[in-house]
């Protein structure tokens, strides 16, 4: 049925049932149309069946149990607490409450169904402390006779505005009973009938009101497949959008000028490098905007890869600029071009840190056209920004980027050609997803004479064996970086530990060494010297936060001891290993925790231990961290997935891809009547967040 409604427009504030109380309470939960009540998803659906009866309780054991509330007291001498009382017609339970006695004395009323979760230990009665709780109903209504209830989020304010679980079930029915009919479907007839789908009319009444744990599991089924079918459609779309022929940078390239440039590299490329140059000066000769990821193992070579070809674009009279994530970063993809470079180029460096009147020049040669290569952070992508003849855009170490970033940065041009890296290796599964829009090329070659990299695991009480160890090594003339955590939301006292830690060891440990710190808060000509005299061997031990992750090249560097490595996911430890084993001697990399850590963080070290091989490494975060923790989708501007896992539902991944790749190829601009509806919730979802204006 067409709707004459258009659900996700329609405020919450029409439903009879819903006050001025209630409404302001959802709207601050992110509930503001009759749609977003829809997907106010349960957070999970308690079986009745599935229930264990009060007289069947075992001490200590987590449960859920259902009852009707019985009685309830409130005790004022000694500690001061309320119990409630439930009986489920098998036997007694008490919940207490020692803390905020009178918020839930109101709560909680006589006859009400209520169902407890937690520990259940035995007193006089059985008894939780502190359980978790839904109210299922009241004795006037009968919404909870069924046998599986949904029980949703919820929060103080929610609570305060009486709407608990059984609060969102009385709304959600007469929201289904007015509204259900003008639910539109939006996937594809032919897909529906293919998959033998629910409607998404019925998939929301049977998540709200479900009739058995089977259509439950049908429920999920429709909407893991839509969720993740609309995204691999965003994928195909903007494949299709890029390589449709467009005025893309015509590259005629200097084919004598660039094997000049190869031949005067101080060392010889790998097979695989030459294999990554020629798909990308394919992509530049096609006149089609190349769009390729190029993902490389730490050490494998990107750099150079970058650098040949922007010269590639130079050579043909373009400009290129290559967007890094830190200013430590494209400081030294700046440096370390500048030396390569044989040839004359104007290049330059654009980060946030230069002074207001070095900023302004440089803006001025960009747009003039008299810099032919600029690396930067962020600071590429200001409004105030603009580039004479941009004809390709790197952007370095994606992953740290958002999807609208890398979209900003592009802008710049007209139709430029972009390649993204990445040092991080990332699972298939999630590749699929996040870069499902681009080519991909692998350097899955390390440059020759690289010495195999030994990891170890050790203890904090190993610390002054580690020490001794670093000693041989800094005699024998080896270089030793010490790193120490800086997380975000602990930076001050991340940092205070690190130049602690430095002092402690200059005065006490090594005080006949050259001991230097290195931190993010470091003026940028400071940070220069340091890691010049690093580079030199001037220092011999280097104290550092996470600022030395990435692009950081010292080949006499051969042990890095990483503090407190729990504190580290799989990928950024990889990373960081990734800065020593870059030179001819044997390297090794010492993860130090505290005696006690968790079974997830034991797991990561012993990962680390047993392999260097980044791929695997991606895919054991992505199965230790989950998909939405792995890089954080959130961050890539990507949208939330709140059904699907990326690890777990792969099979679906892959059918929805194909599924959304075969429309494409057949109406790229869902012009056909049966794909009507799809390309509504398309627009309404993707079109203005991801620059495709072209589908409206």
């Amino acid at each position: 049925m067409t709707s004459p409604y258009r659900l996700e427009t329609i405020s919450i504030r029409k439903i009879k049932s819903i006050g001025t109380k209630r409404a302001d309470a959802l709207e601050t939960a992110g509930v503001k149309t009759i749609q977003d009540l829809l997907e106010y998803t349960p957070r999970r659906h308690l079986d009745r069946s599935m229930l264990i009866p009060i007289n069947k309780l075992e001490e200590n054991t987590e449960v859920t149990v259902m009852g009707d509330v019985i009685s309830k007291k409130k005790i004022v001498r000694g500690k001061r607490r309320l119990i409630v009382s439930i009986h489920d017609g098998k036997g007694i339970l008490d919940g207490v409450w020692f803390n905020q006695v009178e918020i839930f004395d109101k709560i909680f009323k006589e006859r009400q169904t209520v169902a407890f979760s937690g520990k259940a230990s035995r007193f006089k009665n059985w008894q939780m402390v502190h359980p978790d709780f839904d109210i299922i109903s009241d004795s006037r209504e009968t919404l909870h006779t069924g046998q599986i209830i949904p029980l949703y989020p919820g929060s103080e304010a929610l609570r305060k505005a009486g709407l608990n679980s059984y609060g969102f079930r009385r709304i959600i029915k007469d929201v289904l009973k007015e509204y259900q009919s003008y639910i539109p479907e939006i996937l594809p007839e032919n897909l529906i009938k293919k998959y033998k789908l629910l409607s998404r009319a019925k998939a929301f009444e049977q998540m709200h009101f479900p009739k058995s744990q089977e259509m439950l599991k049908q429920v999920f089924r429709r909407f893991k497949y839509e969720e993740l079918f609309f995204l691999e459609l965003l994928m195909a779309l903007r494949k299709h959008f890029y390589q449709t022929p467009a005025q893309a940078a015509q590259m005629n390239i200097d084919n004598d000028l660039i094997t000049k440039v190869v031949e005067s590299l101080p060392f010889e490329l790998t097979q695989a490098q030459r294999k990554v140059l020629k798909e990308i000066y394919a992509d530049l000769r096609s006149g089609n905007p190349m769009n390729r990821l190029l993902q490389g193992d730490v050490g494998s070579g990107k750099t150079v890869v970058a650098l040949v070809t922007m010269l590639m674009a130079i050579s043909s009279g373009y400009q290129s600029a290559l967007m890094a994530p830190t200013e430590i970063l494209a400081q030294q993809h700046y440096f370390s071009m500048a030396d390569l470079l044989k040839i004359s180029v104007k290049i330059a460096l654009l980060i946030g840190s230069l002074k207001s009147s070095e900023k302004e020049e440089i803006h001025q040669q960009i747009t003039n056209g008299e810099i032919d290569l600029i690396i930067g952070t962020h600071a590429l992508i200001q409004e105030n920004v603009e580039f004479k003849k941009l004809g390709l855009v790197i952007v370095d170490e994606q992953h740290r980027f958002g999807v609208l970033q890398r979209a900003e940065l592009i802008k710049k041009g007209i139709y430029p050609h972009v390649l993204v890296m990445t040092a991080t290796p990332i699972p298939r599964s999630l590749a699929l997803t996040l870069y499902g829009d681009l080519d991909v090329s692998i350097i899955d070659e390390l440059p020759p004479g690289r010495q195999q990299l030994r990891t170890f695991w050790r203890k904090e009480d190993k610390l002054n064996l580690i020490y001794e160890f670093i000693r041989e090594k800094v005699k024998d003339s080896q270089q030793v970086y010490i790193i120490y955590p800086l997380i975000e939301e602990s930076e001050k006292m991340d940092l205070k530990a690190a130049t602690e830690a430095y002092r402690n060891l200059k005065k006490n440990v090594f005080p006949d060494f050259k001991l230097a710190l290195l931190h993010g808060r470091i003026k940028m000509e400071e940070k220069e010297k340091i890691m010049d005299d690093f580079k030199r061997g001037e220092t011999d031990i280097l104290i550092s936060t996470t600022v030395i992750e990435v692009g950081v090249d010292v080949p006499n560097a051969t042990v890095m001891v990483i503090e407190h490595a729990d504190r580290f996911g799989l990928s950024q430890l990889h990373q960081l290993r990734g800065r020593v084993g870059r030179g001819s001697k044997e390297s090794f990399c010492i993860m130090v925790t505290p005696e006690n850590i968790n079974e997830i963080a034991q797991q990561r070290m012993k990962v680390m231990e047993e392999s260097t091989n980044g791929f695997f490494i991606a895919d054991e975060d992505l199965r230790l961290r989950g998909s939405g923790e792995f890089f954080g989708i959130r961050q890539h501007g990507m949208p939330d997935l709140k059904y699907a896992d990326l690890i777990y539902d792969k099979n679906i991944v892959q059918t929805a891809r194909k599924d959304a790749f075969d429309l494409v190829k057949k109406d790229p601009y869902l012009k056909f009547t049966q794909h009507q509806t799809a390309k509504e919730y398309f627009k309404q979802k993707f079109v203005e967040k991801f620059h495709m204006k072209h589908i409206a």
